[in-house]
């Protein structure tokens, strides 16, 4: 099974750039099979995970930043892949 980890942060005014640098640089132990960092209007930092692990598994996820750092808490959530989706897959 393939779980995916979603973690989404807002920076505080001014801060976006030293966010995506501050993700950017998180080490995961151990490191998962993929990994991809986003950034999108309103200073908004986004990185997905892909792990092939139960649901249930514990998995190491991306900390807190330092309260500065961000103007609110940080969103977390876990998908589990469920197929394709269209004309192709099954």
């Amino acid at each position: 099974m393939t779980v995916t980890l979603m973690w989404e942060a807002r920076a505080a005014e001014g801060r976006g750039e030293e966010l995506l640098r501050w993700a950017r640089a998180q080490e995961l132990r151990p490191r998962p099979p993929r990994r991809e960092t986003f950034r999108a209007p309103g200073d908004r930092v986004l990185v997905l995970t892909w792990w092939d692990a139960p649901y249930e598994a514990e998995l190491p996820e991306l900390p807190e930043p330092e309260a500065g750092l961000v103007s609110r808490a940080v969103h977390r959530w876990r998908f589990e892949a469920v197929g394709g989706e269209g004309p192709d897959t099954d």
